[in-house]
């Protein structure tokens, strides 16, 4: 008998120790994942109907709020800025669970973090506190992105080198986060089921959560490897004027745009974009040297912005690349193993424009009680250094001789020194994404900028300059009016 119980005592044991394990396993190391699911909505569930704080933009234009309703629920989020933040804020739903910053800082908004209590009586009553999320983004700036880019598919992101500040982040086509968090469930069933169903995916914050292939653009990329390596510099190489260029371990030659033929120092070939040079920088460099500088920038990792569901861009491994030239080669170009997403290349911009450091991207400035008082407020933090001072200073010279006398011409705001790089990456069907990025003052840099505009018909190296550097150039002169020296 005694020994029947000890083997039952035993059981019990190791039955309440795997219960211990399992528990721990969903509360401790699991809790994030579980807590990130969209679909969990436990959340909300609990906190629909209870008082919540406002998403403000940095210009304090209201941008979320609850306000009272009637039946099932006491409140009901109100988006009075319709799409135009909807890739920010996302929605707030009884349905759909949160997005954006609904979903980033769903404790503050609902009262949830710890606050100052300076009324015992507050701590006896249990009064709700809850606290308003002021958003780094002027609405003037991300109203010029929207308008800029108009009814055409691609995204806008741009930021404030000197401290990660976003400054605009827009994508068309967008939505009406409005919809999905109404209180009338049917009907933000039957929105949410509209907007599954569109094949140009407006739920997708295609700002930081699709990549694409940089083109050009990644050509700052190359140049710095090529000075960072020490291999490259303003003088040498001077690379031999050519309409095409053969890679080792393949008879398929890379051309440049309309057989042109370039060729020279650094300068000249990132002011034309030469193709044939910057693919056979990247194969003299060799994958370790490319790939490094790559993931200085941020490639091959998930950018630290505060909001939900940040994509890594991709650019592969140095072992992906061994005996691979042809397509170290591509890659070196923008083309073929490596994608961005438009938040990536604009940290890319913001790395050059600020010496080389990238900063932490955030689009949270501060956040206040309901008695208007700070309780948190977003501190630089670098994320990751780029490169030296000196690299960042002669790519900056670089990418300014490509505004004034290159393919980004239509960069130039007006009285300030703009530097930038244009892109176009082929699609393979006759279509092409024209892409650009660039900060001003190129001197004294307060604002970078990164645009894509997808699918164009044809392809040129002139695209980005044409489509892209327009819009860019607007959300520039915007931003720069918007921030102080």
């Amino acid at each position: 008998m005694n020994r029947q119980i000890r083997r039952l005592g035993i059981a019990m044991l190791v039955l309440f120790g795997a219960l211990f394990v399992q528990l721990n396993v969903i509360q401790v190391l699991r809790a994030d994942a579980y807590n990130d699911n969209p679909n969990n909505t436990r959340a909300i569930v609990r906190d629909f109907s209870r008082p919540r704080g406002q998403i403000v933009a940095a210009d304090g234009t209201v941008l979320a709020r609850s306000v009272p309703a009637e039946g099932r629920f006491e409140r009901q989020r109100q988006y009075p800025e319709g799409e135009l933040f909807a890739g920010v804020t996302g929605y707030f739903s009884f349905i759909a669970g949160a997005e954006g910053v609904e979903r980033t800082y769903n404790d503050v908004l609902a009262g949830r973090t710890t606050q100052t209590v300076s009324d015992i009586g507050e701590l006896l009553l249990g009064e709700p506190r809850t606290a308003d999320v002021t958003l780094t983004i002027p609405t003037d700036v991300q109203r010029v992105a929207r308008d800029a880019l108009g009814g055409t598919r691609g995204s806008v992101v741009a930021l404030d080198p000197r401290d990660g500040a976003v400054l605009a982040l827009w994508n068309f086509p967008s939505y009406d986060p409005g919809l999905l968090s109404s209180v009338d469930i049917e009907a933000a069933q039957a929105a949410r089921d509209r907007l599954l169903a569109d094949e140009n995916s407006p739920l997708l914050p295609a700002t930081y959560r699709e990549t694409f292939f940089p083109g050009s653009t990644f050509k700052v990329v190359t140049a710095a490897a090529g000075l960072s390596s020490g291999r490259v510099s303003v003088a040498a190489p001077a690379y031999p004027s050519s309409s095409a260029y053969v890679p080792p371990l393949t008879r398929n030659p890379i051309n440049n745009f309309g057989n042109s033929t370039c060729g020279g120092t650094l300068a000249d070939i990132l002011r034309v974009s030469c193709n044939t040079a910057f693919a056979q920088m990247g194969v003299d460099l060799g994958a370790e040297v490319l790939v490094g500088q790559a993931e200085a920038f941020g490639f091959n990792d998930v950018p630290p912005l505060d909001l939900p569901g940040v994509e890594p861009s991709p650019i592969g491994d140095v072992a992906s690349f061994v005996q691979n030239t042809p397509v170290l080669a591509m890659t070196a170009i923008g083309q073929n193993a490596v994608r961005s997403t438009p938040l990536q290349m604009a940290l890319v911009a913001a790395g050059v424009a600020n010496g080389g450091q990238v900063m932490v991207p955030h689009v949270m400035a501060e956040v206040r009680d309901d008695r208007g008082e700070v309780i948190d407020r977003f501190e630089p933090q670098l994320w990751t250094r780029a490169t030296s001072p000196a690299v960042a200073a002669t790519v900056t010279e670089a990418m300014v001789r490509v505004v004034e006398d290159g393919t980004a011409s239509r960069l130039s705001v007006p009285g300030v020194s703009t530097a930038g790089k244009t892109g176009t990456a082929q699609l393979g069907n006759g279509l092409s994404h024209a892409w650009i990025v660039g900060f001003a003052p190129a001197d004294a840099p307060r604002v970078a900028v990164a645009v894509i505009v997808e699918a164009q018909p044809g392809a040129s190296e002139q695209t980005g300059g044409r489509v892209a550097a327009p819009i860019a150039q607007a959300v520039l002169s915007a931003a720069l009016d918007a921030t102080s020296p």
